[in-house]
This record gives C-alpha cells, structure tokens and sequence, in this order.
C-alpha cells in the first residue's frame, strides 16, 4: 500500500486561498454573514459528540465515489490513480499518471459513477494543464476498462490555479462538472461574469456520446439558445467550486466556494431551481464588494473570514442523510483546509456548530452507499464520521 505522509507547500495550494499573486482591491469593513431563508426539511434531533474512525490509507486522497450495487469506496489520490477500498484495504484500479499533470493544484481531482454503475467519470489536468473530463467503460464485476478511454470534453486552461475538479450526478441524471476561474489572483480574466466560457462555471450535461458528438446539452440547461452564451452552463460566478454535492433527499445542491483574500462561501440552490443562478464572482467575494460595490447575484448561505483562526479554504461537505448519527441529520457538514475543524448547520439559521476540531489538512467528503459520511485528508487517511 502506497502511503505519502509528507505534502509540500505547493500542494497545500490545492485549498489554500492566499498562494496565487494577489493584487485585488481591498474590501469593505466585515459585516455579519447573511441568514438564510428557508428552513431545513425537518428541525435536526440534539446532535451528540461525534470522531472519526479510520477505514484506509491512501497518497494523499482527493474525492471519492461509491458506484451502483457495489459496497466498495472509490478513492482517487491526486498523482492520477484510483483505488478500491474493502474491508480497510485500498487497491488500485486504474492508473492514470502518465496522462496527468499533478502538482499544486493540478492532477486526477473528480470521480463519479454514472447512475447505473455501468460507467466512470474522472476529471483531470493533463501534462498541459488542460482540464479533461474522461469516461471508462465499467463491467459488472467493477472492472474498468482502461483500453476503452473516451475523452468527453477538454477546456485549456490558462494557469495552474483553480482548476475547479469537482463531478456529481443530479437527481435528474445529468452530469454537473465544476470549474475554476482559470486561476491567478482576483479573475484577471474576468470569467466568473462571462456567459461565454465555461471557467468559473457549474456545466451540466449528459456525458454519453450522441448523434456523432461526445455528450449532449440538456434542452431545460438555462443558457441553451441565449446569445453569447455557452449552452453547457449551469450556473456562473464561482471562482473555485472545489467541492459541491446534492442533498440525497431534498435534491439542493451545496456548494463549496473557495474565497479569494477576505472570505470563504457556502453557496446554495434549492432542488427546484432551474438553473441559472450567479453567485457573484468576480463581481463580489462572498456577500461583499470586490469589483463592484452593488449587490450582485445570489449570496451565499454562509461565509466566514479568513485569516482568523487559521482558516484558508472551505472544503464543501455533504448534507448528512446517514443513520448512524441521528442528530446530525439534515445538517450541512463542511471544513477547513488549514483551520483543522468540520462544522455542520442547516439552512434555518444560527451558528454553524464545531463537530471536530483537530483534523489535518481534509481535502474532501465523501458518502457510502449507507449515506454515511467519510473525511479524506491529504495526510493520507481515509475516515469515517461516526458517534463518539
């Protein structure tokens, strides 16, 4: 079993906010983040002391998928490489170094199953750095067929930072791919607010290969027919949507949205959207001015400050729908990078509540086929949140 301990401080630059070069104007004076509106679908039960249990190791773990009918974890580490968790062992599947460019934030960053099980989706930078979404055949036995690679779509990608990197299927079957602002400090290329590419963009798509085309466009994708604008978009203004999820009972849709110098964001889009929201970026960092004064877009359901206690970079979690932790159902469960704790809250207001306060360097959050919740750590653990 391969087994990194070590990380350099350019990896930490996977989460870290402040590693780019920052010459972004200065923001207005802190103001108390904004309360959300809607409440929860149910009031969460009294919520106990919860740890974490250790399942596997991995080189340094970056997101995890489990696959239709199949009680393993998929763990993809960053160098390029998925491998199979069972029973606490981890084993590799499917190689892919040679095709990727790691290091800093580059390298194999999104995995997820098609619904059926029957196909992989991975999403990576290439030698290049060009942003790959690829797709594996995967046969009944969970073998993937690594001689069957299919490219589905390729975006250049102008720096090394903000490669987005996150892949989830929705509740209505699609395929919803996050991608950075193409990087540097304060979207020097203003693509957050730019219809016309897909950098700083939440894509949906059907990734199977149709009519000759290597995926379709849904016809109800928001953009579709609208002038200067890419159809795939799903929603816009998001500077690096790290981690995003979808709530396994309700269908809203979570997202991690890490900040640029001042503040890091939770945004949100209840399950009957559309589609077609800005979470305002490069306009605003947050709820708060950055290249524009006036309010722009949908504010997130939580933000926090940076630099404070240590924190640097939101890492996107699940809403918990598991069994084992009664109390933390219905409740959002994030973290930060630096900061070392795992918070958890619900749309229907107040303080986000510290459930852990110690753990290292998480990179990710993954759910079992249980809804059970998992912490991956670039320290090379993967764990399980379970009841103290």
């Amino acid at each position: 079993m391969r087994v990194r301990i070590w990380f350099s401080s350019a990896l930490t630059c996977l989460f870290a906010a402040g590693c780019a070069a920052d010459t972004s104007p200065t923001d207005a004076a802190p103001s108390p983040s904004p309360s959300a509106s809607a409440p929860a679908s149910q009031a969460p039960q009294r919520l106990g002391k919860v740890k974490l249990v250790d399942v596997a190791e991995a080189a340094q773990p970056v997101g995890m998928a489990v696959r239709e009918g199949d009680d393993a974890l998929y763990v993809i580490e960053q160098e390029g490489r998925v491998v199979k968790v069972t029973d606490g062992k981890a084993e590799p599947v499917l190689d892919l170094v040679s095709l990727t460019g790691s290091g800093g934030e580059r390298g194999l960053l999104g995995i997820a199953f098609s619904p059926d099980g029957k196909r992989l989706y991975l999403y990576h930078t290439a030698k290049d750095g060009k942003i790959v979404l690829a797709e594996y055949p995967v046969g009944a036995d969970g073998a993937i067929d690594a001689s069957a690679r299919r490219v589905v779509l390729q975006q250049p990608h102008p720096r090394t930072n903000h490669n987005g990197g996150q892949l989830a299927f929705g509740p209505d079957g699609h395929l919803y791919l996050g991608l950075g602002d193409g990087g540097g400090g304060g979207d020097p290329d203003r693509t957050g607010q730019d219809l016309g590419t897909w950098l700083g963009k939440i894509l949906r798509i059907d990734p199977t290969a149709s009519g000759g085309k290597p995926y379709s466009v849904p016809e109800d994708n928001p953009f579709v027919g609208k002038r200067k604008a890419k159809p795939e978009i799903w929603a816009y203004g998001l500077r690096n949507p790290w981690r995003f999820s979808f709530d396994a009972e309700t269908g809203d849709l979570w997202i991690g949205d890490v900040g640029q110098d001042k503040w890091e964001e939770v945004n949100f889009q209840p399950g009957d959207s559309k589609g077609g929201e800005n979470y305002g970026w490069s306009a605003r960092e947050g709820s708060h001015a950055f290249h524009s004064e006036e309010p722009v877009g949908v504010e997130p359901v939580h933000e926090y400050a940076l630099r404070e206690n240590g924190q640097c970079s939101v890492i996107g979690g699940h809403v918990y729908r598991g069994s084992a932790i009664p109390g933390l159902t219905g409740r959002y469960v994030f973290a930060d990078f630096c900061a070392g704790w795992v918070k958890a809250f619900t749309r229907d207001g107040g303080d986000p509540v510290t459930l852990l306060s110690n753990v290292n360097s998480v990179s990710a959050f993954g759910v079992d086929v249980s809804g059970e919740l998992y912490v991956l750590s670039l320290n090379g653990t993967v764990q399980r949140l379970a009841p103290a």
